[in-house]
């Protein structure tokens, strides 16, 4: 084998793993296919929620507080019911689907982004660089992600750009520990002392051979992120300290709802059946995917 071919030779299960799980995800277990339904019709109500839902949802009908679900009102039929001020909880639960996704993917980027990078620079360089930023991420560790979260939102103010800031820098832990140990064993590759020996650079090796091999792992990682992430939204939207006011979103509806729970059940029911199937479908999908690109345990499956 000559030298320039060795450079370009990497392990093939990330490249397969694109290859296997497009073409077998419909022959799939049927709950994988319906939760991949699920999750499709969660994203098709944030992409579309004005023409999706049925009301404004922050249009209020005085003359309809409180309604059950089905009842017929005058604007309209409340598939789901009203809420204490006459909005239709069906029209907010959509809405809020928009900004659900739109957080649990802006914060898992910026997880990402950042956790790739130090995992990437850790793992490779070793050494002190690497003992610095592992003590980084021990620190980060020991800090109550809630706690943090609250006490930093509670000086910036609610917002979504702060929220998904403060989401992002807080959880890129996961990412930069799993993406370091791969890092610590690729580099050890025949093809990475290849690239090494003819002059490749450091930048151009992490770029060119080590990233792409860890592009599997980092994609599992960021769909189960998503799904910590939307709980983590929820929690801290019931508590006040997520979105603007105005903006519906799940863990409002919820926070909202729960006085009124005895006498309206519907409120804090719904929404939470939201959070619930989103959160239980991506991580059967993660799971999946982890299961059919991780090489070790299709190997084990296979033996």
């Amino acid at each position: 084998m000559t030298l320039a071919r060795a450079t370009e030779q990497q392990p093939t299960g990330s490249a397969q793993a694109w290859r296997f799980a497009p073409a077998r995800v419909l022959r799939a277990d049927p709950l994988v296919v319906l939760s991949l339904v699920v999750l499709c019709a969660v994203v098709l109500c944030g992409l579309a929620a004005p023409l999706i839902a049925p009301f404004d949802p922050l249009e209020q009908h005085f003359a309809d507080v409180l309604k059950p679900p089905g009842t017929l009102g005058e604007s309209g039929t409340y598939w789901l019911g009203t809420d204490p001020l006459g909005r239709d909880l069906l029209s907010r639960i959509i809405f809020g689907a928009r900004i659900s996704l739109l957080v649990g993917v802006l914060t898992v980027v910026v997880r990402g982004t950042l956790g790739v990078l130090i995992g990437l620079v850790g793992g490779y360089y070793g050494g002190k660089v690497d003992d610095l930023l592992m003590r980084i991420a021990d620190i980060q560790l020991t800090l109550p992600f809630l706690i943090v979260a609250i006490a930093v939102l509670v000086v910036l103010g609610p917002g979504l750009g702060n929220l998904i800031i403060v989401l992002g820098l807080t959880g890129w832990v996961d990412f930069g520990r799993v993406v370091r140990s791969e890092t610590l064993s690729l580099r050890q590759r025949d093809f990475v002392e290849a690239a090494r020996t003819s002059g490749a650079s450091n930048a151009y090796i992490i770029r060119r051979h080590i990233l792409p091999n860890t592009a599997s792992v980092i994609l599992v990682i960021s769909t189960l992120q998503v799904a910590s992430v939307i709980i983590a939204e929820a929690s801290l939207s019931f508590l006040g300290l997520g979105v603007p006011a105005l903006t519906p979103t799940w863990g409002k509806e919820i926070s909202e709802g729960r006085n009124y729970a005895a006498i309206a059940w519907w409120l804090p029911t719904f929404p939470g059946l939201a959070i619930f199937a989103t959160v239980l479908a991506i991580n059967i999908l993660g799971d999946w995917l982890r299961d059919r690109w991780d090489p070790r345990l299709r190997r084990t499956a296979g033996n």
